[in-house]
């Protein structure tokens, strides 16, 4: 198979093909019940990150090569860029599949000390799960409740329930794999290995470094490697992951009312309140004062 004969399919691509509405930007829950034709028949490279579960009957396709059969509440992890083809579906096939981006990985959980639970998207044949009856039940459940709120119009806490919803799912998906598989080893590609060094360093120092420069030198790379690496991986430079990380960082400060906007600008290591003022508003498009308010409400 010539890597040029590959058809690469965005989550657009999927969504269009499978007749789906669009949902929220970088996540998409895909839930389809007895399937009797196979909706692709050619083999394509996924652009995103799919978590495939099977409620019913099942499904024979190849990851990069290796043929898996899944059946009843078996489920894989399918990095971006693999290379898939189905090549069997029983005719009562219900499956789930979430597909979502890396960047909506960074976005939500960049600043979560339990980033590496997503391990299981490094492995470049990450093997099948198989789920215990409460297990599966759970994983439908979590999986109509993220579709069910990423489908509806924005919403005061929309944000935080898929967040929170697609973070459960995420967790158990992670707990249960190195459970079964405690002695499997990464496979990380240098980039990978490099960005998850400066995630952690990132998560210890984002109150009090924001030079490109100091992550670098921690790293033992130039600024322009670095950049270049995150932006390959992520999708974001060392700079917008830095800007994200002390917004995040700003937005979970002003939700604690005992804080003022000055306490807080000083914990940051802001020179002042207004200059805090500024970049919050440039990011955020409020001020701290409106963004406290709005979210009081």
């Amino acid at each position: 198979m010539k890597e040029e004969s590959i058809k690469k399919l965005s989550l657009n691509d999927f969504i269009q093909i499978l007749g789906e509405e669009p949902q929220s930007e970088g996540l998409h829950v895909f839930i389809f019940k007895d399937f009797t034709q196979i909706p692709i028949t050619y083999p394509f490279r996924n652009l995103g990150n799919d978590i495939f579960f099977v409620d019913k009957g099942h499904l024979k396709v190849t990851i990069n090569l290796i043929t898996h059969t899944l059946k009843k509440n078996e489920s894989i992890a399918v990095p971006q860029k693999s290379v898939i083809q189905i090549l069997e579906i029983s005719n009562d096939l219900s499956v789930i599949d979430i597909n979502f981006s890396t960047k909506f990985i960074v976005d939500n959980f960049l600043n979560n000390n339990k980033i590496d639970a997503f391990s299981y998207f490094t492995y470049n044949n990450a093997p099948k799960l198989k789920l215990n009856k409460q297990e599966g039940k759970v994983f439908r459940m979590m999986s109509k409740l993220l579709k069910d709120h990423n489908v509806k119009e924005k919403t005061l806490f929309k944000e935080d329930i898929i967040r929170n919803t697609f973070g459960v799912i995420a967790y158990t998906y992670a707990e249960i794999f190195k459970r079964t598989y405690p002695d499997l080893k990464v496979d990380l590609t240098r980039q990978e290995e490099l960005t998850i060094r400066f995630w952690h360093i990132l998560q210890e120092n984002v109150k009090i470094e924001r030079s490109v420069q100091f992550y670098a030198d921690a790293l033992n790379v130039t600024t322009g490697h670095l950049s270049k690496t995150l932006k390959e991986v992520s999708g974001k430079t060392a700079s917008q992951l830095i800007e994200s990380a002390v917004i995040v960082e700003a937005r979970l400060l002003l939700m604690d009312p005992k804080l003022s906007i000055a306490q807080i600008a000083q914990e940051l290591r802001f020179p002042d309140q207004s200059f805090f003022g500024k970049y919050f508003k440039k990011h955020v498009g409020l001020s701290p004062s409106a963004y406290r308010m709005e979210n009081r409400k």
